[in-house]
């Protein structure tokens, strides 16, 4: 059995958004197009209080992007996003959400940032996805979405580390890339990992 993840597709993450990745867009008619060939879609939202600890807002003479930490471990610190009840944390209206399976909400907790639709960054809290799909009899995964070097990859290493089978479908990701080539990077990183890269085209073929 398999299922499809879509990482983040929420409007603070698409162009014009508090937190915006390059061509963020594109990838919803993606999701759109390879939904109908899995019995069971998962969408993960990023799902922020207002005091969360990964804003920069929330740490005096902190600027977006600059190099923190948070819960005792290295954190940048974003500008603020996806907060809780706003437009920005909604999932994108085109997504053809009738096809949706559940949805899994992280990054709950102020004082843990979690990039990971699994777990929080620091494996300390589940969000019960995992679980999930186990008792779903799901062994493989194929995962999309925002974005490739941060939430995407990590949600793909921990599904690998969880023991699914876990194919990115590379042409429905766009990265952040806060430093040039870190898209690259994350794809070569899943690769090593045992994560196998396909694109949309292949899925349903």
């Amino acid at each position: 059995m398999r299922a499809l993840i879509l990482v983040d597709l929420q409007y603070d993450f698409m162009p014009g958004g508090a937190l915006a990745v390059a061509r963020g867009d594109e990838v919803v008619k993606i999701a759109n197009r390879v939904m109908p060939h899995f019995s069971t879609v998962v969408a993960t939202q990023d799902w922020h209080p207002p005091s969360h600890g990964s804003f920069a807002i929330n740490h005096p003479g902190c600027k977006p992007y600059d190099l923190g930490t948070l819960g005792g471990a290295p954190q940048v610190m974003w500008p603020a996003h996806c907060v809780q009840d706003t437009h920005g944390a909604e999932l994108h209206a085109d997504l053809d959400r009738a096809r949706f399976t559940e949805v899994f909400r992280k990054g709950t907790d102020a004082n843990l940032d979690s990039y990971s639709g699994f777990f929080d960054n620091g494996h300390a809290k589940a969000t019960g996805l995992g679980a999930w799909l186990k008792t779903r009899w799901i062994e493989q995964v194929y995962v999309l979405g925002l974005a490739t070097d941060y939430c995407v990859k990590f949600t793909a290493l921990d599904a690998r580390s969880l023991g699914f089978d876990v194919k990115l479908i590379e042409d429905g990701c766009r990265a952040v890339e806060l430093h040039p080539g870190d898209g690259d990077q994350a794809i070569s990183e899943l690769r090593g990992a045992g994560v196998t890269i396909v694109e949309s085209g292949a899925i349903g073929a």
